[in-house]
């Protein structure tokens, strides 16, 4: 296949996927895996990552399930400001946790009726607070959705990189989300690596690791 002359370094891009593909799809697999009783903590995840690190919001996610933060009349607020795995803006998120859990019945119900992924995440962005656009497609991702882009710094910085964007947009409305998430869909198909490999592939390359 041509590939359009905008995108740049591709032979590198194609190695690195070839590389690590294997990893890269067994993560895939393992997120189609996941169970439905698992959601709720995938949702806790989601939320707490913005401006936190992976690392620190997958320890958080452990201190709220031991504390049965689903079950039990929990405040989650001492757990999330701790020095082993603080999470930045603990209040607030404090706060949209259990909001969520709140919430949360009917957000699986929604989830198990079933429907097209971006209407799924439309949902979410329009009705979990703190899930933005960004937040929703990880959590979707991380329950065994495809084709959605999570568009965050790491990301953007490898689209550019490639010639999929020119720069890096200081804020994404959901406009210009889904103009960029076309953008990187397209170049996904025209190098024939899917997207949603290419994901996990620039994360890897940002942070070492290929995480949730």
């Amino acid at each position: 296949m041509k590939h359009p002359p905008r995108y740049k370094q591709l032979e590198e891009l194609v190695r690195d996927h070839s590389e690590r593909k294997g990893e890269i799809r067994a993560r895939l697999k393992e997120f189609a895996a996941v169970p439905a009783t698992e959601y709720f903590y995938e949702l806790v995840y989601c939320l707490l990552t913005p401006q936190s690190s992976a690392v620190n919001a997958g320890k958080a996610v452990e201190g709220l399930r031991l504390a049965d933060l689903q079950g039990s009349p929990v405040k989650p607020v001492g757990i999330l400001f701790s020095k082993t795995h603080y999470i930045r803006f603990h209040r607030t998120k404090a706060r949209h946790l259990l909001e969520a859990k709140a919430q949360f019945p009917g957000i699986l119900s929604i989830l198990l009726r079933g429907g097209s992924s971006m209407d799924l995440r439309a949902w979410l962005a329009g009705n979990v607070r703190g899930l933005g656009w960004k937040e929703a497609s990880h959590f979707l991702r991380n329950i065994g959705h495809r084709d959605l882009a999570i568009l965050d710094r790491h990301i953007l910085r490898n689209l550019r990189r490639h010639g999929v964007i020119r720069t890096v947009p200081a804020t994404l409305t959901p406009a210009r989300y889904l103009l960029t998430e076309a953008a990187f869909r397209r170049f996904a198909h025209a190098i024939g690596i899917p997207m949603d490999e290419l994901d996990l592939l620039f994360w890897s390359r940002e942070t070492g690791t290929i995480l949730k």
